[in-house]
């Protein structure tokens, strides 16, 4: 697994040993990224100044990709300690300076220090995380009004998200289903 493009390009990640971790596959990142370059509700200037929210962490690989790219500074949310160790060993590899690791669950994230714009949720599949954690993230100030949301899920897997938000895009590769939410003005 590999940082596809930008400031970081061709570092190779570490990945945990086991199964306790699915890192996002560099196609899948791909794609995702490619989308988010050329969408006309996302782009190259969204990027530059995105605050990144990688939830549910893991290698950090989606969120350190957002960083390569210029994003401005990125929190990562991982509880699993091991996991946790190489999301740090990455974070110093690319020498990403800009970036904050939250040992806590995201389904209990403390109040933000700082609204974010661009969330990943890309959690265990087939255990219904993304809502509850969606709905903690808006309680503790995390997601800004105007945030654009990805989300990972298994082809096979449903996403009840609530009407706060709409899908505006989706792409199916391989095994992993992306959507892309952005917030609307419904108040639940």
């Amino acid at each position: 697994m590999r940082i596809i493009a930008g400031n970081y390009k061709g570092t190779t990640l570490f990945t945990p040993i086991g199964k306790e971790t699915r890192p996002t596959s560099d196609r899948a990142r791909q794609t995702l990224f490619d989308i988010l370059m050329h969408a006309p509700w996302a782009g190259k200037k969204f990027m530059e100044n995105a605050i990144i929210l990688d939830a549910f962490a893991g290698t950090g690989a989606l969120g350190l990709e957002a960083i390569s790219r210029g994003a401005q500074k990125a929190y990562f949310f991982e509880k699993n300690v091991q996991t946790r160790q190489t999301l740090e060993k990455n974070i110093q590899l690319c020498r990403a300076n800009s970036v904050s690791i939250l040992y806590k669950d995201v389904l209990t994230p403390p109040l933000s220090p700082c609204s974010c714009n661009l969330l990943f949720l890309d959690p265990p599949y087939h255990q219904e995380l993304i809502p509850i954690a969606l709905k903690k993230l808006q309680q503790q100030k995390w997601i800004l009004p105007d945030a654009l949301i990805i989300t990972e899920t298994a082809i096979n897997e449903e996403l009840p998200i609530n009407q706060s938000f709409d899908m505006i895009n989706e792409r199916k590769i391989g095994a992993a289903y992306l959507k892309f939410w952005k917030q609307n003005n419904i108040i639940e």
